[in-house]
Parts: C-alpha cells; structure tokens; sequence
C-alpha cells in the first residue's frame, strides 16, 4: 500500500493534488482539507468474506421489528418507530432540539429493557447526566454512555456492553484512527465512520439500530458529502427557532415510511412533547360571537396529514410611499401577487395600506391552497368584519380571480368536519358530492365569495 497526499474539498468531495483557493466544482471559497490517502500498490488483497449471492426470491424476510418510542410523532414521521437493522440520521440548526431528542429516545427504549450506548463527542459524560435529570428524571439502568471523540472507542464500547441502540452525537466530531491525520469533521473521516456504524447496524447475526446526530451547515443543509444521506436509511430534519416552543420534524427521506411525513413537537422544559391533535394546536378556539376581524381558517397539507390552521392579518393606514408587506409564515412574492388579485379582481384598495400576515404557532405556508383564505384574512381587517368561527376555505386563486381546485380536497373537508366546522368555501369543481356534516359551499370566481361572505360586490 502507499500512501499520497492530496486536498479534498470539504463541500463536495474534489480531489486534486494541490491545494487550492476556490474549488472548481463547487466554487467554494477555503474548503480543501489536506488528507494522506491510501492506495493499493497493485497487489491483489486478500478476501476477508466468502463471496455470497443467492435468488432474490429465496431471500428470507426481515420482520423488521421496530422500537417503538413514548413520541407519537416521532414514530409516525419514522412510519411507526425505529427499525433494529437501520441508521436514522438527525440534524437541525444549532438549539433546534436534536440532542434533546436523542436523549429522549434513548430514555424511552432502556425503559423498555432495550440496551442503549450514547455515544457523545461534543459534551462530557457530566453534561449529559445534567439534561437527562432534567428531562428525563429517573434514568433507565440499561442506559450507558460514553464520552469521547474516537469511534475506535465507541466501537470497543459497543462489543462490551452489547446495545441495541447506538447514538452517536455528533458524527462530525468522531475520527477513526487509521484515517489520520485527517481530522473530526473531515469528509473522508465523516463518511468512513458512517460506513462504519452502517456495516454494524446491517450485520445479519447482530443486528443494531444506530440513531446519528449530523450538524447543520450556513445553508441549513447537513453537513458534509451528500453521499451521507445516501448511505443512512432515514434521514430527519428538526425545523423551528430556538425562541419558539414549536419544532416539527420532516422526513426527507425514508425507507421504512413515507418520506415527506411530518410531525409537531413543543419544546418544554421536560425537553419535547407530541402535539398528538396539529388541527387543534393551529387554532384559535373562538365561541359563537367571539370571532374578531382578519383572521381566517384553512387546511394545509403536512406529510399524508391534513392540519388546520389559523391565518390571521392585520391592515393598517401607511403614511410612507412604499407600503409594508410582512408575510412572516408567507413569501413575500406570494403576498404580493395575491395583493395584487385583491386589487384588480376584488375591487379592494391596498396601495395606501400596511399589511401584516402570520398563523397560529407559526406555521409555513407552503401550499396554493391556502391563498383563499389568506385573501379573506385579509380583506375582513379591510372591511373590519369578523368571518364565522365555523367557516373555513379551501383553493387557489388564479391571477384571473378564477377559483382553482387543491389536491386532497375531500380530506382536508373531511379534517374540518371533525374538528366540528359547518361550512367551508372551494372552487366550484373541487368537491364531488356531499360530505356529512359540513356544507362546501362551491365558487367560481373570488368575488362571488367576497359577496357571499361580506355582502359586498
């Protein structure tokens, strides 16, 4: 074997034998590393496995058994709780919760007897014992830990106190010594100690479920090669800001459930708790009487899941040539497009006004679905005029003020009428037949409904 010295760009993997300023893939500025890479001296080695193949048709199943966790979110986003032969990686922005998360999960599965290895290379072991006694209370026995930045270790760990799950936190800050000098964090030590865990996880005899912790990049992307995802089972991306309680959970990807399935969090000071019923948490419980102007109900479409949510404005005069426009759950584009509708469709005079837009916790607003009601939101601050608690709108609206039909109407109608709404407002081609106990009141057009609701042309 020899060995050679080479520069590898830490963003997307480049290799060249100098180092250099700007890399010509990536065009990033600074990102080459130094590493020694080893290359065969044209001897062939030595095969450490018989070579193995058989019939697809004649391989046994895996059960596939699954580690259910006290998080009923979290194992709806993972399709029903952690596979035993899988690796789940984990990221989010720093304070996002990921560590918080792990150490829950850690907690829940030693509870059930299930062996637990935290692997951490970020905290000391003194560290962790202070979250766990905070949000955990009475740590399970089953439940070790082990401080330290060499995977070697952990490894060694891992054969002496037999886990079934294994956590490693963070897996930029672990190395494995016959990689060096290469450091913690470099792309080559990164993915060799993925590949790792991986193969550990995988062993047909022996097999162990690996839960990492990656780091989020400026771009709020997991740091690292991209081929990181594509060697990990499932790959999970906390979202919310460390000065909001709310935190969802996105699967980007997952092959044990359905990618794009999402789930809501609050953060606590007992660490995070399901939000079990999203429809209920996005709204403002208002009785008969109670409503207020400028705000507006409709259905966003997290994951497989349908989920209610508040939209409220507020319309203020603007004394300043250049109105405000603050979409703080909205694009700005967005808001500026469906301003525009307002004005040319509507009849609704906004150049001279202050808008202001947001929902209930903070919700994004992703979806053309919802562009009905965030115009409704809108013009009841306009004309001050509270829309019934009971009614709620479900479509898109045309640059034409034509109103357009939403994929899965019927189960967003449906989500309504069991959180007891009685009316709801679509385009005129979006629901067949009837649906019971809510009425869908059909349109075509953003004025008929702006009559309909207001009285007014």
């Amino acid at each position: 074997m020899k060995e050679k010295r080479v520069f590898q760009c830490r963003k997307c993997g480049y290799k060249t034998a100098k180092w250099m300023g700007k890399c010509p893939q990536c065009q990033s500025w600074d990102s080459f590393e130094e590493f020694l890479e080893t290359k065969s001296d044209g001897k062939t080695a030595p095969k450490d496995k018989p070579l193995k193949y058989q019939k697809l048709k004649e391989v046994v199943m895996s059960d596939q058994s699954r580690f259910v966790t006290g998080l009923s979110e979290f194992n709806r986003v993972t399709g029903g709780g952690i596979v035993r032969d899988s690796v789940t990686i984990i990221t989010s922005p720093p304070g996002g919760g990921k560590s918080t998360l792990a150490l829950i999960i850690s907690a829940e599965a030693a509870a059930q007897g299930i062996p637990v290895l935290y692997a951490t290379g970020e905290e000391s072991a003194s560290q962790i014992k202070s979250r766990a006694d905070r949000i955990i209370g009475d740590i399970p026995d089953k439940l070790w830990i082990i401080s330290d930045t060499s995977l070697d270790n952990v490894l060694e760990a891992v054969d002496k106190t037999a886990p079934e799950i294994i956590v490693i936190d963070s897996i930029q800050t672990f190395s494995l010594s016959e990689f060096y000098p290469a450091r913690a964090g470099n792309p080559v030590q990164t993915m060799e100690c993925a590949s790792r865990l991986q193969s550990m996880a995988k062993n047909a005899e022996n097999p162990k479920a690996v839960i990492i912790i990656g780091q989020m990049n400026k771009s709020d992307e997991l740091a690292g090669l991209r081929a990181l995802e594509h060697l990990v089972d499932t790959v999970l991306y906390i979202e919310g800001s460390s000065d909001s309680e709310l935190r969802s959970i996105f699967a980007a990807k997952n092959r044990f459930g359905s990618t794009g399935e999402m789930g809501f969090f609050n953060m606590t000071e007992r660490g995070l708790e399901s939000i079990d019923n999203p429809s209920e948490y996005f709204i403002t419980k208002r009785r008969k009487g109670e409503e207020v102007s400028g705000s507006a109900i409709t259905v966003v479409r997290e994951g497989l899941r349908p989920i209610i949510v508040e939209i409220e404005s507020l319309v203020s005069e603007s004394f300043m040539p250049y109105p405000t426009r603050i979409g703080d759950s909205l694009r700005r584009d967005q808001l500026n497009t469906l301003v525009s509708i307002m004005e040319q469709r509507g009849g609704i005079r906004l150049s001279d006004k202050n808008i202001v837009i947001k929902t209930m916790g903070g919700i994004r607003l992703r979806e053309p679905s919802v562009n009905l009601a965030v115009i409704m939101s809108i013009i009841s601050s306009v004309y001050n005029i509270p829309i019934d608690s009971d009614t709620a709108f479900i479509a898109d609206v045309g640059l034409t003020g034509e109103l357009k039909k939403v994929p899965s109407v019927e189960a967003r109608v449906k989500e309504l009428a069991r959180m007891g709404f009685k009316r709801v407002y679509t385009a005129e081609d979006a629901v067949k037949g009837e649906i019971p106990e809510i009425q869908a009141l059909r349109f075509r057009s953003l004025g008929q409904v702006i009559e309909d609701v207001f009285g007014r042309n």
